[in-house]
């Protein structure tokens, strides 16, 4: 029977042979991811189940990310619930407010590897998906169970492969290629299906690039994002991790699987635009628009070939008067490394204010919210109303070179212009 990847790994997770999709199986989870926002509830209903120990405490990973340090006594309160739950059942795999952002923390730190099921109490746990594992969020009280079985239910996603063809041209990315992917198909294009990301453009990114494609599969509705490993995912997982792991690619004659066909020759810079991430416009539609604040960060462009493409576009100037731009690196190993390079001397010379790895104004609970009225443009994945502060300010949606050369302009900027 052919299979998609999807299927293929639920199968292997549920012990069968085969799985197809609209099938109900009973999977079992190799990691188990939480952090400082939703893990408190995960650890509350746990304890309400009786369950005296976790399932498996090698295979849980908390991260503390989206409140870092403590910005307000609940965050204080939820920060020690989780230090407590981590010395009480004696999980290892645990990450305080020093490492950075949990989908970038755990492929570097290893716990990711191909053919694996990875759940977070996090929307954008589809992120893992691009190192070849069926990684998806699920809700707190659903990872309760986890912790006390190691098993959770699916039913197995139909397949959308997007095979992306052509050479992306001068300052266009990945995160231009996944925004121009949502705006045809809709934020409800993709409803729980599995979005696989393939083609020779696919081939030609790096490992980061895939993973700013599968973070954004949850925009479109998926249930996961993937792509399938090849050399360059081997070489990353080989030496970031130790686990054995099986590499599992799609058939392409699955019946389950559809497939669309993507042109990127042609492609300019994509901006998502006011209040929803399927309003995607190319940057020359809002070119001269005003914006208050930059936000270069996040999940999806956090990452160190996001901060050195910034830099680029703004060694030797200076952020416009009048707007304020946050640089705030994915992760601990993307900020030393940022340092090493001088990145941060040039983002600091520039005028931008950058601040420990953390998810930031991304999710509005921290750092950097926006005021009524304000404008901001964004390298994150979402730009619901209210979503960064105040419900009456605008959020703009762009890659990471958009968004440094509107930082020197003061409005909506095309890089290739710069």
């Amino acid at each position: 029977m052919s299979m998609t990847m999807a299927e293929k790994i639920l199968a292997k997770a549920a012990g069968k042979k085969e799985s197809e999709a609209g099938e109900i199986v009973m999977a079992n989870i190799d990691v188990a991811m939480t952090h400082d926002l939703t893990g408190p509830l995960s650890v509350e209903s746990f304890e309400k189940i009786g369950t005296p120990e976790v399932w498996d405490p090698e295979k849980i990973v908390i991260v503390f990310d989206h409140q870092v340090p403590a910005d307000s006594l609940d965050a204080a309160n939820n920060h020690q619930v989780m230090r407590q739950f981590v010395k009480e059942q004696g999980i290892k795999n645990f990450y305080d407010v020093r490492e950075g952002v949990c989908h970038q923390v755990l492929p570097e730190k290893g716990h990711v590897v191909p053919g694996e099921v990875i759940v977070g109490t996090d929307s954008h746990t589809c992120t893992h998906g691009a190192l070849g594992a069926f990684s998806t969020g699920i809700g707190s009280t659903d990872m309760a169970m986890v912790f006390s079985t190691g098993q959770l239910w699916f039913k197995v996603p139909e397949t959308i492969r997007f095979e992306i063809e052509g050479t992306l041209g001068d300052y266009v990315y990945a995160k231009d290629v996944v925004l121009n992917i949502i705006g045809q198909i809709g934020a409800d294009g993709a409803t729980y299906k599995a979005c696989e990301f393939g083609g020779e453009t696919v081939k030609e990114m790096s490992v980061s690039d895939r993973m700013v494609l599968c973070n954004m599969a949850i925009e479109m509705g998926g249930k996961t994002g993937l792509v399938e490993p090849d050399e360059k995912t081997l070489n990353y997982v080989n030496a970031r991790s130790n686990k054995t792991y099986e590499v599992m690619k799609s058939d392409m004659d699955a019946p389950s699987m559809e497939t669309m066909h993507i042109d990127v020759n042609d492609l300019e810079p994509q901006i998502a635009c006011p209040h929803h991430v399927d309003n995607v416009k190319p940057v020359s539609d809002v070119d001269g628009i005003e914006i208050d604040q930059i936000f270069l960060g996040s999940c999806t462009n956090g990452r160190i070939s996001d901060l050195r493409t910034a830099a680029k576009i703004l060694k030797g100037k200076q952020v416009a008067d009048g707007v304020r731009m946050l640089v705030i690196p994915a992760s601990r190993e993307v900020y030393t490394k940022a340092l090493d390079e001088g990145l941060m001397n040039t983002f600091v010379d520039a005028g931008a204010l950058v601040t420990n790895p953390c998810c930031g104004p991304c999710l509005g609970g921290h750092v950097g919210l926006l005021g009524p009225g304000e404008v901001s443009l964004s390298t994150s994945n979402r730009n619901f109303r209210g979503r960064q502060g105040s419900p009456e300010a605008e959020v703009y949606l762009s890659s990471a070179a958009v968004a440094a050369a509107s930082a020197l302009t003061g409005k909506i900027t095309d890089p290739r212009g710069i």
